[in-house]
């Protein structure tokens, strides 16, 4: 069992496109872009990804822009940019599109309960948190609502089993478990460089070869993208109050500049 037959994800950024892609080892997946250009892009993308994947299927990804052709589907799973906004309006459209279908967030930061209200979702509503990139990292943070209506759970564990993910079940909180964790020590290396003078490649080797991160702080928010990061901050700020969830200035500044990270050629770091 593989807990949906019909799954589809809405998105078609890098998580949308590599959670499309691990979602053919399951089995055929749809992934709903939002014009024909990010629809070409997407599918070379999420087929290039499931190549590359043991038991990766490209055959089994059909890319489309309109949501009409999500109508049967028994999972639809929303990943788009991290605004509340965005993805209260979309999980909405697609409760109403998608009547049998159980609704997931990829959400990294926000409750569910505030994008349940947002939808009207309801009772479809749980959280599936991916991590970047999706093809590679091995956890998903599951979040299921007191709320959600009965089998919700177990078909979700037996898809994300199939998918060959590890899930750990997590409270209904913003930033979930990792996030939490992660970025008050994210912002503290940032704020520690700006106090020392530090460059930001001496910041990451103390914690690269002094923690044994993979990857140090300062290059780990270059990679998630310096303007998710301030969104997810501030949904972090907003709902515990704490110093060390406020958005560091010099990151707002960065963003301003249009330094986005790794994505946008420079943040941090220089990138070709």
């Amino acid at each position: 069992m593989s807990g949906y037959a019909r799954p589809a994800v809405a998105g078609s950024g890098t998580i949308g496109c590599g959670l499309a892609a691990i979602a053919t080892r399951a089995g055929a997946v749809r992934l709903l872009a939002r014009s024909d250009v990010s629809a070409w892009r997407a599918e070379e993308t999420a087929q290039t990804l499931a190549k590359k994947l043991d038991g990766g299927t490209p055959e089994r990804i059909r890319v489309t822009t309109a949501e009409a052709d999500l109508a049967d589907c028994d999972l639809v799973v929303e990943a788009i940019a991290e605004d509340p906004l965005a993805k209260g309006a979309l999980l909405g459209a697609l409760g109403a599109r998608c009547p049998g279908a159980d609704l997931a967030s990829t959400t990294s930061s926000l409750r569910l309960a505030e994008l349940a209200v947002r939808s009207g979702a309801g009772e479809r509503l749980f959280g599936l948190h991916v991590f970047n990139p999706v093809t590679k990292m091995e956890l998903i943070e599951l979040c299921i609502p007191a709320e959600a209506r009965s089998g919700v759970r177990e078909r979700a564990v037996e898809w994300c089993n199939a998918l060959g993910k590890t899930t750990v079940e997590v409270p209904d909180q913003a930033g979930f478990v990792v996030n939490r964790l992660l970025f008050p020590l994210l912002f503290e290396a940032v704020r520690l460089m700006e106090a020392s003078g530090m460059p930001a490649e001496d910041v990451d080797t103390c914690m690269q070869l002094g923690a044994a991160h993979p990857m140090g702080p300062l290059r780990l928010l270059d990679f998630v993208g310096l303007d998710v990061s301030v969104a997810i901050g501030e949904s972090l700020h907003a709902e515990t109050g704490r110093d060390a969830d406020a958005v560091p200035q010099r990151l707002r500044d960065l963003v301003a500049e249009g330094r986005l990270g790794r994505k946008s050629g420079a943040g941090f770091y220089e990138y070709e």
